[in-house]
């Protein structure tokens, strides 16, 4: 038993690695179920439309998906319209800038697997690169090549072409090197890119990283919790309403959050170095309603978690 708690705690405790490496496998999959089932090139003059939107088609709609699965934009963009000061509180601006962006940097994950494994297969690129009209990439592809190069370069994916055949594999094999390429320079960048903005973030950190770590397990246990008492809640007022509903009878006074709290505790969290609070449930409940938006408050980052109480 204790053997099975302490796999059970590294994997909670892995989770996010986890949750990266189950991404990436079914980015792979996804990517070759498309190659292999849904992607046929036209191997005519659509050949550059048809390779670019499989491969940055899906990469825009698991960004979107991004965007939608993320419970931070949710909260930040619930009620912008009705109240604007919810994003652009007073004194701090640009906090919403900022918490954007760690959304879009979130959001961008998903997307970046997607062109770097489909780049590193190469046959959207392939394709792609195949219906170029540009002179200058024609010169490239096409250079010590037989004129039919510069006619027929469309053809290559097909093997269609009227030049022999290896120089037609030798051009396919070409342009696959070059889809690789560019998907092991957008790999490393993304790793490069990602590494500076940890360092960064940790760098500017006001606490420690004992701190930062308890704060990661407060918001996770608050967040688990939360969940747990909305569905109690959520039963003992259905059973109420029900109960009453059928008996007949005026319902009891129900004890739930005034619309001030809802709306104060839906708010993003920042942090303030003097009073510590871990979440905005936190602040509300330790400082009431009443707080001043003039406060000088420190925004901490928590690069690599996905909480978001």
């Amino acid at each position: 038993m204790d053997a099975f708690q302490g796999i059970l705690k590294f994997f909670l405790n892995q989770k996010t690695v986890i949750g990266y490496s189950f991404m990436a496998l079914l980015t792979v999959g996804s990517e070759r179920l498309f190659s292999l089932v849904a992607f046929k090139c036209p191997c005519s003059t659509e050949n550059v439309v048809y390779g670019l939107v499989f491969l940055f088609a899906p990469a825009w709609v698991l960004l979107i998906l991004g965007f939608f699965l993320n419970s931070k934009a949710m909260r930040l963009f619930t009620g912008c319209c009705v109240n604007p000061r919810k994003i652009f509180p007073k004194g701090h601006s640009c906090h919403f800038f900022y918490v954007l962006g760690q959304i879009t940097l979130n959001s961008l994950v998903a997307p970046m697997m997607w062109l770097s494994v489909a780049l590193l297969n190469g046959t959207f690129y392939e394709c792609a690169m195949s219906g170029t009209k540009s002179s200058r990439l024609l010169g490239l592809i096409c250079k010590g090549k037989p004129q039919e190069c510069w006619d027929e370069l469309y053809k290559v994916s097909c093997g269609k072409t009227s030049m022999a055949p290896t120089d037609n594999e030798e051009l396919k094999l070409s342009l696959q090197a070059q889809s690789q390429i560019l998907g092991w320079c957008l790999i490393c960048s993304a790793s490069f890119f990602s590494l500076l903005t940890t360092c960064y973030a940790r760098c500017r950190s006001k606490v420690s990283h004992l701190q930062l770590s308890f704060w990661k397990t407060y918001a996770q246990k608050e967040k688990e919790q939360l969940e747990n008492t909305f569905l109690e809640y959520a039963n003992k007022l259905s059973e109420r309403n029900l109960k009453c509903f059928f008996e007949n009878k005026r319902p009891d006074a129900f004890p739930m959050p005034t619309f001030a709290a809802w709306e104060a505790a839906s708010e993003l969290h920042s942090f303030h170095q003097s009073r510590q609070h871990y979440s905005t449930l936190h602040k509300v409940v330790e400082d009431g309603l009443e707080h001043s938006p003039e406060d000088d408050e420190t925004t901490l980052v928590l690069v690599g978690t996905a909480h978001s109480v």
